[in-house]
């Protein structure tokens, strides 16, 4: 899954994603055959599904990190590509017909880094109130999380000093590096409910934002990792 003149190489962090990645890998296929994605990184945390099967059969990259985290594992990940743009995607995330010409457009711009607008593979009143509360944080805020993906130069990238080796909150972090020079992408990002869906809209929403808050306060996110996700 290369073009070798192509300008963006994808990162997907995975963790026994196999059953979920479809639809994001499937997502993708419209940038190879523009010519946009050289290379599809799969940055793994130790699964024990098939990943190293699936990444046979799409020609994707395989690296396996050395911590289980996003944090690192998208670090990893962007060490391994060799293009001068990164994608960065979550495995559950896919992107809307339009996102190769929304990706095009922001590629004249290093100096700049792009977002999604979120969408969930959910329909009703509370995936349409966590999204809209997503898309307006990141437009007046300028604290697009990782759902939303992040498009970004590596000149860009390196001068924030990339993603944080940390367990969680990564995304939080490399956003409030780059400030003002985010920018949305004219495309959506739709992502899974199923987190949503298995623990209750307000229970996992609340958690979030308890986790974001704390962080905000000072509290390290390698405690907040041990408090919360145990």
């Amino acid at each position: 899954m290369a073009g070798m003149a192509a300008p963006v190489s994808v990162i997907i962090p995975t963790l026994n994603a196999v059953s979920s990645i479809g639809p994001t890998m499937a997502s993708l296929m419209q940038g190879i055959h523009a010519g946009i994605i050289r290379e599809v990184i799969l940055s793994d945390g130790g699964s024990r599904d098939d990943i190293h099967r699936l990444a046979d059969v799409t020609g994707a990259v395989l690296v396996t990190a050395s911590h289980r985290g996003r944090g690192w594992q998208l670090r990893e990940g962007a060490a391994t590509a060799t293009a001068d743009w990164m994608l960065f995607l979550h495995a559950d995330t896919s992107l809307e017909s339009n996102w190769v010409d929304a990706v095009a457009g922001q590629l004249q711009d290093p100096q700049t880094a792009g977002y999604f607008r979120l969408a969930f593979d959910a329909k009703g009143v509370m995936p349409a109130l966590f999204a809209g509360w997503a898309n307006v944080r990141s437009r007046v805020f300028r604290l697009p999380f990782g759902d939303q993906g992040l498009l970004i130069h590596r000149r860009l990238y390196d001068a924030v000093g990339g993603y944080p080796a940390l367990p969680l909150l990564e995304d939080m972090v490399i956003s409030r590096r780059i400030g003002r020079r985010l920018v949305p992408l004219t495309a959506t990002a739709t992502t899974s409910a199923e987190r949503y869906r298995r623990d209750g809209w307000i229970r996992r929403g609340s958690r979030n934002l308890a986790i974001q808050a704390l962080f905000l306060m000072g509290r390290d996110p390698r405690e907040l990792a041990t408090r919360y996700l145990g």
